[in-house]
């Protein structure tokens, strides 16, 4: 799959106010990532720099140490990354073969400007 899926993003809060064919260009600027399970996808406290939806399999949130919740697919994580390079607040890690759509920030801005 190339692309993420329009439905998926149009119920993000970062992209609401999109038509579907700005909806569809962002979409586009998506990529096939594939973890492994128990490979960390994003790490607390590091930089952040890509947004994912879950395509396939699932993955755990953990804040401090401490289970959150479980993503499956059609959830989604890391938009903040999108709009503010800061610090990741949690660590996502695949609890089974995971497969995502993931844009960086970079692949991102240039849709914005």
């Amino acid at each position: 799959m190339t692309g993420a899926p329009v439905d998926v993003l149009q119920h993000v809060p970062l992209f609401a106010d999109l038509d579907e064919n700005e909806l569809k260009r962002v979409a586009s600027v998506f990529k096939e990532r594939r973890f492994s399970e128990g490979e960390t996808v994003i790490q607390q406290g590091s930089g952040a720099a890509a947004f994912f939806v879950i395509d396939s399999g699932e993955a755990t949130v953990f804040v401090d140490g401490h289970e959150q919740r479980v993503l499956k697919s059609g959830d989604y994580f890391g938009e903040m990354a999108l709009i503010d390079a800061g610090t990741r607040t949690a660590t996502v890690t695949a609890s089974s073969e995971l497969v995502c759509s993931g844009v960086t920030f970079w692949d991102f801005r240039p849709l914005v400007e």
